[in-house]
């Protein structure tokens, strides 16, 4: 392959713990300095379920050694691969509470994504987020295995007020999880999301939901010309400034595609500007975007 038809990816992570006594997010991400091919998984332990924490560590590294070990040079093959490494991981599980009969009800959400010849192949379970940043646009690519969708659709058919919608006790109950048992929905399209050199590309928890998509999409606006890294820190700090005392964990992978080589940015996030603070506080001042999982 000829340097004109590959580019490279700059991939950074980054967790945070949040408000919460301990951490049930995990990620990984297999990425060598300038590869044109890896992949990236995020998965999130289900609060208030037995050892959530143990779930998603449970989860990425399975599916991080089942990706490992499978052929990412096949194009054809890899919906394939990411269904198969899906369905080891959830017999992980179920061999995991059947020998521990105290860790019965864990489970996790999933996204793993794999990036190879300007493509991307994903697979997700549950609400963890896939999005994709380009043409100064945000956008979810996966589905939301949780009954914010179906919330949100009454809202729309007038059934329920906004405020209702908001603060429905189910919008953040799971839909579909990896539990060791019937996984209900898996989204794993056939055909892969073609990347465009500038694509930003993020899998994260829904922690990172606490900000609401418009101030997502603004801080990627900002920051459209900088690396993972810089990326990565502007969204945990935005996470930060809010201080919401019911913060989740929080679990990002940033991926840029093709990009040119980043510039150094001359100071923090923080120092930027004060009225970023109160934009992003006022745009989370409402319950509307208060998203929490017990």
């Amino acid at each position: 392959m000829t340097s004109a038809a590959r580019f490279d990816f700059d991939v950074s992570s980054a967790l945070n713990i949040g408000a919460r006594s301990r951490q049930e997010d995990a990620l990984a991400v297999a990425f060598s300095e300038g590869a044109d091919h890896g992949f990236a998984i995020v998965s999130d332990g289900m609060g208030g379920h037995a050892s959530g924490d143990l779930a998603s560590r449970t989860i990425v590294a399975e599916m991080f050694a089942n990706l490992t070990l499978g052929n990412l040079e096949n194009d054809i093959d890899l919906p394939q691969l990411l269904q198969d490494a899906l369905r080891h991981t959830n017999a992980r599980l179920a061999s995991r509470v059947k020998s521990t009969p105290s860790h019965s009800g864990m489970g996790g959400t999933v996204i793993a994504a794999v990036a190879k010849d300007k493509k991307l192949y994903w697979i997700s379970v549950g609400d963890s987020v896939l999005y994709l940043f380009r043409n100064e646009t945000l956008s979810r690519l996966n589905e939301d295995h949780s009954m914010a969708p179906q919330i949100d659709l009454m809202l729309a058919r007038g059934l329920l007020t906004a405020a209702e919608a908001a603060d429905h006790p189910q919008r953040n109950c799971l839909t579909s999880a990896l539990m060791g048992s019937t996984i209900a929905e898996v989204d794993c399209p056939l055909h892969p999301l073609v990347l465009k050199p500038g694509d930003i590309v993020i899998l994260a928890s829904d922690g990172l939901q606490f900000l609401p998509d418009p101030i997502i999409e603004a801080l990627l606006l900002r920051a459209r010309r900088d690396g993972s890294r810089d990326i990565v820190q502007d969204l945990m700090d935005a996470v930060a400034m809010i201080d919401d005392p019911e913060q989740d964990n929080t679990a990002i992978i940033v991926l840029r595609a093709g990009q040119p080589r980043a510039r150094v940015r001359q100071g923090a996030f923080r120092a930027k500007s004060s009225a970023v603070l109160r934009a992003v506080r006022r745009a989370v001042s409402s319950p509307v975007q208060m998203r929490s999982r017990s």
